[in-house]
């Protein structure tokens, strides 16, 4: 990793090892949520936490998603995935509704957005925390994927982080044609790690529609899709957070090696969805 475990800054093409890095974040998010008493997890070195993401799934009691760290040279917002029943239900609820945090931002699947809008009071509350020339990292797997997306658009329109870089992984699609215009537009990077063999990167589908009221709504993919191609023996194998760590580390193996040495135990190895 580079020194200090600092992702590259506006880099024209992903990196790598910034994305191995991120993604060891995002296998913290599983260890902050299965840890239910007190939410601890590992901190990589130079970091240190600004404070823990509460949101509520399908009108559940709120739930630990994510947290906010923050070194000398930047910080960088998690969320973690579906890590309960109640997580499946928001996933499933594939309707759209408007995208409230920006004007006339297009729509966004439902149940991913009022977990976002229930965080979203406390993520503004730790942005604000933040030093405001810092470079800002959004990162999340999965579930934490789309609502690292939707907070990426928040952000950069409505705080004074206008250029977040967002690294997600096996993101599902979150809006339709309007909001990915509208994200493209705004948010100048994302890398959007999707495997081929991973089927939540396809859902919801292209065209959905709703099995209760029979609407129609289109879903898009935003940009910056990085390509990758594994097989892990099981639709589930090839979603989780440890195999997209895994297939990046074999790409670098001695930076992955060193990575997971500090501190010990820090590299994914969560077995969630």
């Amino acid at each position: 990793m580079n020194e200090g475990n600092v992702p590259y800054l506006n880099s024209p093409k992903p990196d790598l090892e910034a994305a191995m890095f991120l993604a060891g974040i995002c296998g913290q998010t599983y260890v902050q949520f299965n840890n239910k008493e007190d939410g601890l997890f590992l901190v990589p070195r130079s970091y240190s936490l600004v404070g823990d993401i509460w949101a509520s799934a399908y009108e559940s009691r709120p739930e630990r998603f994510g947290f906010v760290l923050q070194s000398e040279q930047c910080a960088i917002l998690a969320f973690r995935g579906t890590g309960s029943a109640v997580d499946w239900v928001s996933d499933f609820i594939a309707q759209q509704t408007p995208y409230r945090p920006v004007r006339n931002a297009g729509q966004t699947h439902k149940g991913f957005t009022d977990i976002y809008m229930s965080a979203r009071d406390r993520v503004f509350e730790l942005a604000g925390l933040l030093p405001q020339d810092l470079p800002l990292f959004i990162t999340g797997h999965s579930l934490g994927g789309a609502l690292a997306t939707l907070a990426a658009l928040d952000i950069a329109r409505n705080t004074p982080f206008r250029s977040p870089v967002v690294y997600t992984f096996g993101a599902p699609r979150v809006g339709d044609p309007r909001f990915v215009q509208t994200y493209n537009y705004c948010v100048p990077t994302h890398w959007r790690f999707q495997n081929e063999h991973d089927i939540v990167p396809h859902l919801p589908p292209l065209v959905y529609q709703s099995p209760r009221t029979k609407q129609t709504y289109f879903y898009l993919h935003v940009k910056g899709e990085v390509p990758r191609s594994f097989r892990m023996g099981s639709v589930s194998g090839n979603h989780i957070l440890d195999s997209y760590f895994e297939d990046l580390a074999k790409e670098q193996p001695v930076v992955a090696a060193a990575m997971c040495a500090e501190p010990p135990g820090w590299c994914p190895d969560t077995g969630e969805m």
